[in-house]
């Protein structure tokens, strides 16, 4: 049996809560947790050492990207880091949300495929 790639890996939950509290936008780390919490109806609560984590790994793997654009300055804190999806990031976030999808239906159907042989 093959073994998955890098690419075709499942993604951790917090890398892909993440890449989905993104979206297109550019968002600061609690905005991405406040994001997290809404998109999960509440069930996720993202704690700073979970995100930054995350971030520093999903960063290093070029899944997201660190922004330099950055909001009228007398609005926001100099300080905070805006994170943005790569094409690398929204490939994985469509492979992982397919591969989720592929489980919804098996479990929706409560079957599961048949193995060769098995």
């Amino acid at each position: 049996m093959a073994r998955p790639t890098e690419r075709t890996k499942p993604l951790p939950p917090s890398v892909f809560h993440i890449l989905l509290a993104l979206g297109n936008d550019e968002l600061h780390g609690y905005a991405v947790m406040q994001r997290v919490e809404a998109i999960t109806d509440g069930a996720v609560s993202m704690g700073p050492g979970t995100l930054y984590g995350s971030i520093k790994r999903m960063l290093a793997d070029g899944l997201i990207e660190e922004t330099d654009e950055r909001p009228d300055p007398a609005l926001d804190d100099e300080r905070r880091r805006y994170y943005r999806v790569t094409a690398n990031g929204a490939h994985a976030r469509a492979a992982e949300t397919a591969r989720m999808e592929t489980l919804l239906r098996h479990a929706g159907a409560k079957t599961s495929p048949r193995l060769g042989g098995v």
